[in-house]
């Protein structure tokens, strides 16, 4: 069994508990759409969430080089896939009859919180690695680099609809890194 074999599976485990965790909210909330309104923001979130989760499988595959079976690498793997776990089981909420525009309001911030703090820590990881010189290109500094400041603004900003933006900016930046290449 290869060193990266070993590590994915459990970062692999729990970023795909992470995922199943926000799509069985969906579902739950999908089941419950006849008697409680789901809401944009709910949705959004959870589009987001689902996109960075996947984006953290393409980085793990195309970085699987230098992923080693260390305490450190194991460790922190587990603190970062964890804190997406927790960030995905927050974005709905348990009961179907609950408030979702209410539940948003609630936990966006630790929604997006954690998935800044996930994002520092793998910026940061392939800094460490590659080093830093191909960070600061245009489609660098657009795509990696507006994500901080933006994720930023929308855990401080008190505006739904400020928020609600930075969200679906966060969410274009997805299908932004592939067609820019």
């Amino acid at each position: 069994m290869q060193e990266f074999d070993y590590a994915v599976t459990l970062f692999g485990l729990l970023l795909g508990l992470a995922l199943t965790e926000a799509l069985a909210g969906l579902a739950r909330a999908l089941k419950s759409r006849h008697h409680v309104r789901i809401g944009w923001s709910t949705a959004l979130l959870g589009i987001l969430v689902a996109c960075d989760v996947v984006t953290f499988w393409v980085y793990g595959w195309q970085m699987r080089q230098f992923v080693t079976a260390s305490w450190p690498v194991m460790f922190a793997g587990f603190i970062v896939t964890g804190i997406y776990f927790v960030a995905a089981s927050l974005i709905f909420p348990a009961s179907p009859e609950e408030d979702h525009e209410a539940h948003f309001a609630a936990n966006y911030r630790f929604v997006l919180a954690g998935v800044m703090i996930c994002n520092m820590a793998l910026i940061a990881w392939v800094a460490s690695i590659v080093g830093t010189d191909n960070l600061f290109g245009a489609r660098q500094i657009v795509i990696t680099w507006s994500l901080l400041p933006v994720t930023l603004v929308a855990i401080v900003a008190r505006e739904r609809g400020i928020v609600l933006g930075c969200i679906c900016w966060l969410i274009a930046l997805y299908p932004l890194s592939l067609f820019w290449a």
